[in-house]
């Protein structure tokens, strides 16, 4: 008895008609060509996720991602020169990898800017990392990323400047952007990532983008991610996390773009006593939908890993958060607690939380938590009883709320430029 044909939408069916086309055009690397294929068979299997998948209950891709947009073609080698990248960022002083169309920039002359013990390259395969798996989401992003680029720490570096990974959608019409960046930090080592995602309004974008960052044993790593991609944009994007022994490792990410945004984050503590921080702002307005979804994997003892979730939703936007804990067996002493809180500004906003906790040993501290609620009207009371209009009381309490979420951070300029972004959509909504 034959194997019965799935059926395919519009959209699964032109993903692959790219790959086939993209086959054609790349070098014929055994690697890269075994692993685009296993990725692509994954994907053919199971086909764009839908709501009958636990994890992707809230954003069901089938539905969402009617057409796939064709993919971007290659940028001119001036390109990157053309673009101003994370001008958000106001003046922090970094050193700029500039990706414009998922396409890597000016490759040759980084080497020799970058600092020393910092090395940067490209592999035509994508070959199986922390990402690698049977998520549909990271095997298109495996099968369609025309390379993966290299970025390697150096043991014992301690990278003073902010490395700045600027991802940009250079288009005047619906494209679609695949891009895979591995960032491998050293025994010992220190670096601060910065991680932007530009592009233009009212042009329906994709992307599709995967992150990943080893940090070796008593390695540190500051890492900031911010979505400020156009208002039309449909963005995908993966972050893979694996700590060595006693490693430290923050993560902040800031949504202020997209029509639709699905983040999703795995985190492996891959050595014992490591430290993890999750943090996250997000601001929605609009009829925009954001899902975060998050699995912090302790597989090793005496771990600790915090998260904290803050957003702030408006109009008829939608937002999900989607976090759970995992611990193994012989992960004893872990200690891992997870908070997820919205703020609803309007009757037909919506907030979906869903905190989980998988518990496999018994000496082990971890909890949960996640809250849902308006303003507290006793406090605007309080500001507009001193002559502060209701608006700006507002927006005073909501900047305290998204605050919080970026007290962790080492850096007062990074710290204060993040903030500038939150005072900004007060003022757009005001």
């Amino acid at each position: 008895m034959t194997a019965p044909t799935p059926i395919r939408t519009k959209a699964e069916t032109a993903l692959m008609a790219q790959y086939e086309a993209l086959r054609r055009e790349l070098p014929k690397q055994a690697a890269g060509q075994s692993a685009r294929e296993a990725a692509m068979a994954t994907f053919a299997a199971s086909g764009l996720p839908h709501r009958r998948i636990e994890a992707y209950h809230y954003t069901d891709l089938r539905n969402l991602l009617r057409e796939a947009a064709p993919l971007a073609h290659r940028p001119s080698a001036t390109a990157g020169s053309s673009v101003e990248a994370g001008r958000f960022l106001g003046d922090i002083d970094a050193h700029e990898i500039i990706f414009v169309n998922g396409s890597l920039m000016h490759a040759e002359g980084l080497a020799s800017q970058l600092p020393k013990g910092v090395s940067i390259g490209m592999v035509a395969d994508t070959a199986p990392g922390i990402l690698d798996g049977n998520d549909a989401v990271v095997a298109l992003n495996t099968a369609l990323s025309r390379e993966t680029v290299t970025l390697e720490i150096a043991q014992g570096v301690a990278v003073e400047r902010p490395l700045h990974l600027a991802f940009i959608q250079d288009a005047g019409a619906p494209q679609a952007v695949f891009a895979r960046v591995c960032v491998r930090i050293g025994e010992g080592a220190s670096v601060t990532l910065l991680e932007s995602h530009e592009g233009p309004n009212a042009i329906a974008t994709q992307s599709n983008i995967g992150v990943e960052i080893a940090a070796a044993d008593d390695a540190r790593v500051e890492h900031v991610r911010v979505n400020a991609e156009g208002d039309k944009a449909f963005s995908l994007s993966s972050l893979g996390l694996s700590l060595g022994h006693r490693a430290c490792a923050l993560s902040l990410n800031l949504i202020l773009g997209s029509a639709i945004s699905r983040h999703q984050i795995l985190a492996r503590f891959a050595g014992a006593e490591a430290k993890l921080r999750l943090d996250g702002v997000g601001m929605l307005d609009g009829g925009r939908h954001a899902d975060v979804t998050l699995v912090v994997d302790h597989a090793m003892p005496g771990g600790e890993s915090r998260e904290l979730f803050k957003t702030v939703v408006d109009d008829r936007a939608n937002a999900i958060f989607q976090g759970k804990i995992i611990v193994r067996p012989h992960a004893q002493k872990t200690d891992g607690k997870m908070m997820s809180a919205a703020l609803l500004l309007s009757e037909d906003a919506s907030m979906s939380n869903k905190p989980e906790l998988e518990i496999f040993a018994d000496d082990v501290q971890c909890g949960h938590g996640a809250t849902c609620g308006a303003l507290d009207e006793n406090l605007l009371f309080y500001l507009m009883a001193r002559g502060i209009p209701r608006r700006e009381a507002q927006a005073i309490l909501i900047r305290s709320f998204l605050g919080e979420a970026l007290e962790e951070l080492s850096s007062d300029e990074l710290r204060e430029a993040l903030g500038g972004l939150i005072d900004s959509w007060l003022v757009r909504r005001s």
